[in-house]
């Protein structure tokens, strides 16, 4: 019988193509052309003599002995990491790469400055910075694919970890030319009425808004005349001052636009919009030393509102 054979960079990228399900996918996320990804599977698949995995249309599915190789290929790369991990931790290592997430608000206005503070402190460590909702850092988190998340509500599943950070507040903004722009508070069955400009769906802001609503008494966003939705703080922003509707934003998206005068907050009365960014990490997964550096670091700021 054969002797079978595989590597780690087989092992790798085996794993990224049963994840993603797709040959291209893993590639983009592996940093690979595609033909080097179909090269490594195809040496993978003639070194053990069988077929690892099914393709179905565009989605790619392991086979039988493809379930197998997987199951014991996480846990070897786990193993891998751990040693990695431990032996970087043993020789006090502070220097390598790191891979965090924000959400759209702590990651637009909250954590580039905090990072630009952290590489005073550890100018060897480069921090690489993804940015989506709140969701989607959730799962890529629990994938293994960011260490850490900065995300705007808490989240149930049981290998999530979750440490509060900083409060926040949702104002509602108008244009500086607004009918309401002269007053302090409007009252929910006014804020029913005018056209409104709601993030996407996934959002935390949406999720937290859509909250706020329920506990008013009325039926969440689905009570608001939704002009648009947007994916972004930013694009909204514009929305709001091209007249296109109003929104309900993070105090902190709208600083610089609050202090030139081209928005105003406003109150919604009845409506208390108080909220928390969280971090969040994948317990089952082990932090590396620049990890852990930047761990401790985002959490000694957890008292400073000034951020």
């Amino acid at each position: 019988m054969a002797i079978i054979d595989f590597t780690f960079y087989e092992l790798e990228t085996f794993c990224k193509v049963v994840e993603l399900e797709s040959f291209s996918k893993a590639a983009k996320a592996t940093f690979l052309a595609q033909a080097s990804v179909s090269g490594r599977i195809a040496s993978l698949e003639q070194k053990i003599g069988v077929q690892l995995l099914d393709r179905l249309g565009r989605k790619v599915i392991p086979s039988a002995a493809g379930e197998l190789l997987y199951k014991h290929a996480i846990l070897l790369l786990e193993m891998k990491k751990t040693a990695r991990l431990e032996f970087e931790s043993f020789l006090g290592m502070e220097q390598g790469a790191i891979l965090i997430g924000g959400s759209t608000i702590p990651g637009e206005y909250i954590l580039p400055g905090l990072i630009g503070k952290f590489h005073r402190q550890y100018p060897k460590i480069s921090v690489n910075l993804t940015i989506a909702d709140t969701s989607k850092i959730k799962n890529r988190v629990l994938s293994g694919e960011l260490e850490i998340g900065v995300v705007g509500s808490k989240s149930p599943h049981p290998s999530l970890l979750a440490h509060k950070l900083w409060e926040d507040e949702l104002v509602l903004a108008v244009p500086n030319r607004h009918p309401w722009a002269r007053r302090r508070t409007i009252s929910l069955q006014e804020l029913r009425t005018t056209p409104f400009i709601l993030r996407e769906e996934g959002s935390g802001t949406l999720k937290t808004l859509d909250s706020f609503l329920h506990a008013a008494g009325i039926e969440g966003t689905n009570a608001l005349q939704v002009a648009a939705r947007f994916s972004s703080s930013t694009a909204i922003k514009e929305g709001i001052k091209s007249g296109l509707g109003l929104s309900i934003l993070s105090s902190k998206a709208i600083d610089t636009e609050l202090n030139a005068g081209l928005l105003k907050s406003l109150k919604v009365k009845g409506l208390s919009m108080n909220r928390s960014f969280f971090l969040i990490r994948n317990k089952l997964r082990i932090a590396s030393p620049s990890c852990q550096a930047i761990l401790e670091f985002l959490l000694a700021t957890a008292g400073d509102q000034k951020i």
